[in-house]
């Protein structure tokens, strides 16, 4: 794992040591990686939500649609 070192106002330190100090991460580094991964799964979310917002429209998503996803879901169950 690589280094990387970060540094910070005295109030975001503050708010990150209590963070782990509340228990709820094991440490900095960990607070930091977590950080970075939501980060990068919004990212990702969102261009996925992007890229489906220019896709053609292929279905109308009507009441017929859906009446008919659940009659496929039933089928497979």
């Amino acid at each position: 794992m690589a280094t990387m070192n970060v540094s910070l106002p005295e109030e975001l330190r503050s708010f990150v040591d209590a963070q782990v100090d509340e228990g709820n991460f094991g440490s900095t580094s960990e607070y930091v990686r977590e950080l970075i991964r939501r980060d990068r799964d919004r990212r990702e979310l969102r261009s996925a939500l992007l890229d489906g917002a220019r896709a053609p429209v292929v279905a109308t998503a009507d009441a017929a649609y859906f009446a008919s996803l659940r009659d496929q879901a039933q089928t497979a169950s």
